[in-house]
């Protein structure tokens, strides 16, 4: 009965193509209409999601060397001072850490940067392929160096937004030459804008080419990004002693050649000073300028102002859920039932229409319930029809918009499917009662209607 429902449905939506077309034209609007929104939704909501969790400060910077001045007046370690036991085997086994989400080793220098007709002295900054992402930059032209450049210390750069003016004015530098320190480097790309000016000014390249540059095999840094603002101490307090244990610091005394300075240390202890400082950037921008007593106080309760920022943001990102998923069921209700009352008004006159042909099929023994189940199914072809193409359209959709305004969207399969079954769902509800009103026609009366 179903397969003859469905061929009688097909030949009956035949008869009139324009008005079967624009029939299904309201259920494929609003289907592409809930799926674009879902798509557009769930990738903003998304993305709220990590600019929430992201807010503040992220960031952890592990630097060579380690001196606190000060300390021996307010009985504070010094530290060891200046140091050179930072390594690129560091690097990675921090960013092995828990909510560590990407970390950079890094080389520092300065040198003259020069192209025919100018010339700068600015910062040599050598980092690793993910640095780009823990400032969350944007290029203005080409991009940034890829992991393998570094693997291969590739003479690649990648020019500050300050430094490419200075040395390209308007012209595009990328896949220009430039002298670094008297090496030629291939521009790979500029970084469209940088808050720090000191960076805005320098030229970026791969930190095993920095070290070969130098002449040098240690690391001055490591940028970390925790996994969310509320972390960065967690990951601070497994830094500290993952780098002692690494450098054999819990030792009674260095081992030779670990490019170790001793100094003055914590009465009673007899260990060696932390030759690495690890800070927040957080911590760094609160204690900066401050006396050493009142930075240590304002370090000391620094878990506490994470716990706070944890506690804030979860409860900001739930808020900006809710009001996105109440947007969003809002919106697919109104589309929906528009496409739904379109299937019920032409249920209704295909109904009026076909009055007589019913009272045909119920003289040669049709029941009721035959009638009903031949205009839902009529009705639920419209619908899935109508939906199959609004989900075209959708995609379509979400992907023009994507494109065009730089808005993030995600279609799941199982927004796919949730978009096709409320379409057979739409189909099937608001093509219940035309079929309902079809099945209860008197034979004798539907076969005397003109």
């Amino acid at each position: 009965m179903l397969q003859t429902s469905l061929r009688i449905a097909i030949k009956a939506m035949g008869r009139n193509k324009m008005r079967t077309a624009l029939t299904m034209l309201g259920m494929t609007i609003g289907v592409a209409a809930v799926l674009t929104m879902i798509a557009l939704g769930t990738g903003a909501q998304s993305n709220v999601s990590s600019n929430v969790k992201s807010a503040g400060t992220t960031l952890l910077f592990v630097r060579g060397g380690n001196y606190t001045k000060g300390g021996e007046d307010t009985n504070i370690a010094t530290g060891g001072g200046s140091s050179t036991t930072l390594n690129a085997e560091d690097a990675t086994a921090i960013g092995q850490l828990p909510n560590v989400a990407q970390y950079s080793a890094n080389v520092k220098g300065t040198g003259w940067v020069a192209v025919e007709g100018a010339k700068e002295y600015v910062a040599v900054m050598g980092v690793d392929a993910s640095y780009q992402k823990l400032y969350n930059w944007n290029m203005g032209k080409g991009k940034f160096f890829k992991s393998g450049d570094v693997s291969d210390a590739a003479n690649v750069a990648v020019l500050g937004p300050t430094l490419k003016d200075r040395l390209f004015g308007d012209e595009n530098p990328v896949g220009k030459s430039v002298l670094v320190r008297n090496q030629t480097y291939k521009v790979v790309g500029w970084i469209k804008a940088i808050e720090d000016g000191a960076q805005a000014e320098a030229v970026f390249i791969p930190y095993t080419n920095a070290q070969k540059l130098l002449n040098i095999n240690f690391l001055n840094s490591i940028t970390v990004a925790a996994s969310e603002a509320g972390k960065t101490t967690e990951v601070q307090q497994a830094i500290v002693p993952l780098l002692r244990q690494r450098h054999h610091l819990d030792e009674n005394k260095p081992k030779q050649n670990t490019g170790v300075v001793t100094g003055l240390q914590m009465p009673g202890k007899t260990s060696v000073a932390d030759d690495f400082t690890v800070k927040t950037q957080a911590s760094e921008a609160l204690t900066k300028g401050l006396y050493t007593s009142v930075a240590a106080f304002i370090l000391a309760n620094m878990p506490k102002v994470d716990a706070v920022n944890m506690e804030e943001m979860s409860g900001t990102l739930n808020r900006a859920g809710n009001t996105m998923k109440a947007l969003l069921a809002a919106i697919a209700a109104i589309s929906l039932v528009v496409g739904g009352i379109g299937i019920m008004n032409i249920m209704l006159i295909s109904v009026t229409e076909r009055t007589r042909e019913i009272g045909i099929r119920r003289a040669l023994g049709a029941r009721s319930i035959d009638v009903l189940n031949q205009f839902l199914v009529e009705a639920l072809t419209l619908g899935v029809c109508g939906g199959v193409l609004g989900i075209i359209l959708g995609f379509a959709a979400a992907y023009i918009v994507s494109t065009l305004l730089e808005w993030p969207a995600d279609i799941s399969l199982g927004s796919v499917a949730m978009a096709f079954g409320i379409s057979a769902a739409t189909g099937v509800f608001f093509g219940f009662y035309p079929a309902y009103t079809a099945s209860k026609l008197h034979p004798i009366d539907a076969l005397r209607y003109e």
